[in-house]
């Protein structure tokens, strides 16, 4: 896992220009600490920062090679490819020759071979650029589901690309600006394909490859979610769903580092832990785990609209059913508070999400599993995959021509940027934005000939969490967790288990009536009981009333400070209401607008960004 950065130029020498490019590679620094490299080449330059998984020694970047007189390319590279071994082989049957064993080798000499079509070869997470000197064109691909971020901003003369807006934005060819639309992407939680939200700055869609050459920039799609007539029964389907699973796991725990599990005591994430566990008892390995938990909580834990249970007393009968090495990240209010935190995760996110103690909590759970780990797997995204969120179960939001899991946000949390100054509010229309962006999402996903109007609402309910939903919980993932040097792999988004899961129906994802019964029913057999017949319980959050007091303090001194630029989008009368507000009153909609607020004002300090309402 890496971070990857670019820059190409077709009418100028970028060998005059390696200290933007270095600088441009520094900025990510925390997702590659342990190497750095830059190759430029006439109009190209490539720069690398690497976090060494797999051949240590020998998957040094950027990496150049070449198949034959003439036909050579270099790249950077960011991800894993978990069936790179038998791509290696075939590889060799065709004359390739290596001298790594790294899966960045097999990637490169990949493209040597087969050009931009080895994406649809590769099975795993990554994001990767390769300047074809041959052709002179630089080629920018994303892995099917988009776990791997990639953007780039184009220029009067070419790109500039990156793992993250920071690399770009550290080149003085690219603006800090944000508009409306940027704007509205920040306050409504739904994901835009290809919106980057900074002005001129687009994002590499999942599934897609980026060609740049000297007549321009085109975008094709190599991969979309399908689809297509599902013919197994239930037992078959069962059966198939664990099938891959074995499958995926295995890929998925090599590594030539340290390995772990991170353990919710959920069904997705207690799946994967037993799993693991019995595939590397074989070999008379144990599985190291970890869970996050906030001082007191079990303790004093209250059922609330999403939690129905605290996790700790789940993790712990799975630590033991697995027999893993199991470790508690107890964290404190005080902790999570931390103003150097907030800007910490502002900093990784490169946008103020407010997502409060969720971001920052996630944030030192992967801060301390990256003292013992390198690679950790992750139970995220099973939600989606399998549907296990209310939502899928809600008939308003069955019913609805809506993103479902905004269906019931106004009861929960009052309406969407109520935090914003009424002027904000009439000018960015985020209503408006989310029903043409919900109209968007739905147009074009197929129905099967015969499909009920119930099962197709249900697909298209299906689709929308596997296209839009996911991607926000996948980038923020990726972003806290190479914060800290820290590879996390998700095998519930390999995408041979999504496209299958995704085409049965929903009659089938929920044949007895529980939320991810396909999944439940493949992982039986590793489950403990208690994890068995849990009621899904989304990633926790602090309950302590004194986690509250301090986002109130802090907004306080926001307010302290009358001329600061967060109130031309924030308004001074909500955020004083919120301030002085009961902490036992605070609504989960008043503690979103007061985070946002805190991470606004943030962001603004750090980034300084040019922001346009019109």
């Amino acid at each position: 896992m890496c971070g990857i950065a670019g820059w190409v130029s077709f009418d100028r020498d970028l060998t005059r220009e390696r200290e933007t490019v270095e600088a441009m590679t520094e900025t990510m620094a925390c997702r590659g600490p342990d190497d750095s490299g830059t190759w430029i080449a006439g109009p190209a330059a490539l720069g690398h920062r690497r976090l060494a998984v797999i051949d240590l020694p020998g998957g040094r970047q950027p990496m150049a090679a070449e198949a034959s007189p003439g036909n050579s390319a270099a790249m950077v590279y960011s991800g894993e490819s978990y069936n790179y071994e038998s791509l290696r082989a075939e590889l060799r049957g065709r004359g390739h020759r290596f001298t790594t064993a790294s899966d960045t080798e097999v990637v490169l000499r990949g493209y040597l071979e087969w050009g931009a079509a080895v994406a649809e070869r590769l099975n795993g997470m990554y994001a990767f650029a390769i300047w074809d000197e041959r052709e002179r064109r630089l080629v920018l691909i994303r892995d099917r589901m988009g776990i791997k971020p990639l953007y780039y901003y184009p220029t009067e003369d070419g790109v500039l690309f990156g793992s993250e807006p920071k690399a770009i934005l550290a080149n003085p060819l690219a603006r800090a600006a944000v508009g409306a639309d940027g704007l509205r992407e920040l306050f409504t939680f739904i994901k835009t394909p290809g919106h980057a939200i900074w002005d001129g700055m687009r994002e590499v869609e999942p599934g897609t490859v980026v060609t740049v050459d000297h007549s321009g920039i085109r975008t094709t799609r190599y991969w979309t979610l399908e689809t297509r007539p599902h013919t197994d029964d239930q037992d078959t389907t069962v059966a198939r769903v664990r099938e891959l699973l074995d499958d995926i796991v295995d890929r998925q725990l090599v590594a030539d580092v340290p390995r772990c599990t991170l353990l919710s005591g959920g069904l997705d994430s207690s799946a994967l832990t037993g799993m693991a566990a019995r595939r590397l008892a074989a070999s008379g390995e144990s599985v190291r785990s970890f869970a996050v938990d906030f001082v007191g909580h079990t303790e004093n834990f209250v059922a609330d609209a999403l939690r129905d249970t605290p996790d700790g007393p789940f993790v712990h009968d799975v630590a033991r059913s697995a027999a893993t090495q199991h470790e508690d990240i107890v964290l404190s209010s005080a902790e999570l508070a931390d103003p150097a935190l907030r800007s910490a995760m502002i900093r990784a996110r490169d946008l103020p999400m407010g997502f409060g103690d969720l971001d920052t909590s996630l944030y030192l759970l992967f801060k301390a599993i990256r003292e013992h780990s390198t690679v950790a797997l992750s139970g995220e995204s099973a939600d989606e995959v399998f549907g296990g969120y209310k939502q899928f179960f809600d008939p308003l939001a069955q019913q609805s021509d809506a993103f479902p899991w905004l269906v019931r946000m106004r009861e929960m949390a009052g309406e969407q940027g109520d935090f914003l100054t009424e002027e904000a509010r009439k000018v960015l229309d985020l209503e408006s934005y989310i029903q043409d962006g919900y109209d968007d999402a739905v147009r074009g996903i197929e129905r099967l000939d015969g499909e009920s109007d119930f099962e197709f609402r249900m697909r298209k309910i299906c689709h929308l969490h596997l296209t839009r939903f996911v991607r926000v919980l996948l980038d923020r993932k990726d972003r806290a967790s190479m914060a800290v040097g820290l590879e996390v792999r998700v095998p519930f988004c390999d995408h041979r288990l999504v496209e299958y899961v995704y085409n049965t129906p929903w009659s089938l994802k929920s044949f007895d009536g529980r939320e991810k019964s396909l999944l439940r029913e493949a992982t039986a057999d590793v489950l403990p009981r208690s994890v068995y017949d849990r009621v899904k319980s989304p990633y926790p959050s602090t309950q302590d009333p004194e986690y509250l007091v301090a986002v109130q303090k802090a907004a306080a001194d926001v307010l302290a400070a009358p001329s600061h630029p967060v109130f031309g989008l924030v308004s001074r009368r909500w955020l004083r209401d919120a301030v002085e507000a009961d902490t036992a009153r605070i609504t989960p909609g008043r503690r979103h607008g007061l985070e946002h607020t805190l991470d606004l004002a943030r962001w603004m300090d750090m980034y300084a960004p040019a922001l346009t309402l019109s």
